[in-house]
């Protein structure tokens, strides 16, 4: 680049930044394109490259800021100015009519002209983008609706985001002060597509949807992670400080655009509930064609002062619904039922199908709920069901296609299957209940055994907890789940007996530490059946991350090397059952989850021991700890694929025999520290 003066390089920038925003407007607003990328890329570097060469005249808004700054170490949450609120659901044109109804009785005569404005409804992460004088300071998740997390460093890296809203005539009140703009975060499903197809040419396991690939995106600490993958913005809303500014939502999308944000051009004021019920049947089989998924529209009342007037019940506004569209069926086979023990002890049924799309997303397992829904239904294992999702969400098993049952299927008989699953388990059920639960373990002592197995050595590896300390959080109330210790407060832990003043800070911090821990550690801790500390270490190397684990299928589970049927079975239950999803929605929520595996391997990987006798320098436990963290496979007892017995102290005889007749390699204490 020709050495330029300071002010000639001020006015370059300038018109840099004003044509590649007008591309950008153009683009992603206006769907049309003024130049090739490949134009625009090389406008951004001779912008990068003018920037640093005068680091002086680099602003935040400019395009070249998209990648801003370091990973973070967590999330701050931040309190919304007006609370994110859910709306109610309605599911048919009575339903649609009936609220009409209740608005207009509420507003009298002044319901007489009364507009709706529609949009289609995206299947996203609701997010709230806050500028200050046109400018992007903050970005914000919806979290629970009144308090969210801080995602701007994510954010700014999202293409159609404007980093400062364009200056257009007739809006330029939004050039000064506060303006909020609410939206969602959505992955296209071409992208999303495209990504799986990578994915599955890497050997990975695919992402499970768009909406959660899109969420766990934005959660990411790292804006870099985000930058790598296509997100799009789209706007449904604008606030002002002063509501005056926007009067109609139809306003409100117009701002919107002119502004350069990117807002649905499907949505459209209605005249009245009649064209709001005739918009939403042109539109339930044409959203498939849509670049986002999509399970219905919102509907609300285009004035807004009206809108504010009616005010809210609940959590919900009284002057705007969700209308959903019923919900997509599709057929599958019933591969198996396996039972599901949740933290209360009780056992639920889990139909494994052969994976089939429903709603856009893949649907492999389901719930059944109880042994008199089996019943009812007379469903088996081989039989061909009807499957749909409730409210385009959770999978139902509708009905049996008995026509198509295979010959000499056998009725599910529930307690022959609990003693087939659970042998060592006896079951009860009370009287007057539909579930079966474990004989003798009530909830709290359920829970008081995972906590103490979540935060031990082999788990979490949480300091000052123990068997005694777990009795009194769970006895005290203060834990009600395993989530919950994340949420204890200093106040809270030393007004136990057992705890002072420093043991108190200690178990705290040491708590703290561990909010992201080895995905390994967290998923044995979090006490799966038939997962076992060399089995979580498998499963972590192969899925790399707990999102992908909670999609993966009963097949993508039984090719994993050393788990079978069993364990495939009790994974596929545990990641089903509706409480094992609440805990595991409760970690994200408080930024508790555990660390992608970028790296598999080391020295002694491909490498299995088994150790019999003492050792006199370490425990056994700390032995395999460092045998794993090395890549190497510690197992319980010598089969083939054991590569060294190690030989301590008091060795019993039958190992070494066993060792011998198989061809294991017999070493010593001395060899495995050479080794470690």
């Amino acid at each position: 680049m020709k050495p330029v003066s300071k002010a000639a390089a001020a006015e370059r920038i300038a018109k840099l930044k004003s044509l590649i925003n007008d591309y950008r407007y153009h683009y992603h607003v206006l769907d049309e394109s003024t130049m090739s990328e490949a134009a625009a890329d090389s406008l951004k570097h001779e912008l990068s490259q003018l920037e640093a060469q005068f680091p002086e005249l680099l602003t935040p808004d400019s395009p070249t800021q998209r990648v801003a700054g370091q990973a973070l170490d967590k999330f701050v949450k931040v309190a919304h100015q007006v609370p994110m609120l859910s709306l109610n659901d309605v599911f048919d044109h009575q339903e649609l009519e009936a609220w009409s109804e209740r608005v207009s009785k509420m507003l009298g005569s002044r319901a007489r002209d009364l507009q709706y404005f529609a949009d289609i409804k995206m299947d996203g992460l609701a997010c709230a983008l806050i500028y200050e004088d046109g400018e992007l300071v903050t970005a914000v998740t919806r979290g629970d609706g009144r308090v969210g997390e801080d995602v701007t460093m994510n954010i700014r890296t999202i293409e159609n985001v404007p980093l400062r809203l364009r200056a257009a005539k007739g809006f330029e009140l939004f050039q000064k002060g506060r303006t909020e703009i609410r939206g969602e975060i959505v992955m296209y499903k071409s992208d999303f597509d495209a990504l799986n197809v990578q994915r599955r040419a890497a050997g990975e396991a695919a992402f499970a949807n768009p909406r959660n690939l899109a969420a766990g995106t934005i959660r990411q600490l790292d804006p870099k992670l985000v930058a790598a993958r296509p997100l799009h913005f789209h706007a449904y809303d604008v606030l002002r400080t002063t509501p005056t500014d926007v009067p109609t939502y139809r306003y409100a999308y117009d701002a919107m655009r002119a502004l350069g944000v990117t807002a649905n051009t499907q949505a459209t004021v209605l005249k009245d509930v009649s064209a709001v019920a005739a918009f939403a049947d042109s539109w339930e089989t044409k959203r498939h064609d849509l670049k986002f998924n999509t399970d219905g529209l919102v509907v609300k009342l285009n004035d807004r002062a009206l809108y504010a007037e009616l005010g809210v019940v609940g959590k919900t506004p009284r002057a705007a619904v969700a209308f959903k569209y019923p919900a997509e069926e599709a057929t599958t086979i019933v591969k198996d039922i396996v039972i599901s023990i949740g933290r209360t002890g009780a056992a639920t049924p889990v139909a494994v199908f052969d994976p089939v799309q429903v709603a856009g997303t893949t649907v492999q397992h389901a719930s059944l709920h109880n042994a008199d829904e089996i019943e009812r239904k007379d469903i088996r294992v081989g039989d061909t069901v009807v499957i749909y999702k409730a409210g385009d969400i959770i999978p139902q098993v509708n009905k049996v296609l008995v026509e198509l049952r295979p010959n000499r299927t056998k009725r599910f008989h529930y307690e022959t299957e609990l003693k087939r699953q659970y042998p060592e388990l006896e079951f009860i059920r009370p009287d007057g209940e539909a579930v079966y639960r474990v004989k003798g373990a009530s909830g709290p002592l359920l829970l008081k055994k995972a906590l103490e197995h979540f935060t031990s050595k082999g788990a979490l590896d949480i300091d000052g907890m123990g068997e005694k300390n777990a009795v009194a959080l769970v006895d005290s109330g203060l834990v009600k789940d395993i989530a919950d210790i994340y949420e204890l407060t200093y106040e809270q832990v030393v007004a136990l007996d057992r705890f002072a003043d420093l043991s108190a800070r200690n178990l705290l911090a040491a708590i703290v530490d561990k909010k992201q821990p080895p995905l390994a550690r967290f998923l044995y801790g979090l006490g799966i059946r038939h997962v076992g500390a060399q089995t979580a270490i498998d499963l972590a190397n192969t899925f790399k991350n707990l999102d992908n684990l909670g999609t993966a299928t009963y097949q993508e589970f039984k090719d994993v090397n050393g788990i079978g049927e069993t364990v495939a079975e009790s994974l596929i239950a545990w990641f089903t059952d509706d409480d094992n999803q609440a805990l595991l929605a409760k970690f994200r929520r408080l930024g508790v989850w555990p660390e992608d595996v970028k790296h598999v391997g080391g020295p002694l990987s491909g490498k299995s021991f088994v150790i019999t006798g003492s050792l006199e320098t370490m425990g056994r436990d700390l032995a395999a700890e460092k045998i794993r963290s090395l890549g190497g496979t510690f197992q319980s007892s010598v089969g083939k694929d054991t590569t060294y017995l190690v030989a301590g102290a008091n060795v019993g005889a039958s190992k070494l025999d066993k060792a011998r007749k198989l061809g294991t390699e017999v070493i010593d204490e001395e060899t495995l520290l050479k080794m470690l």
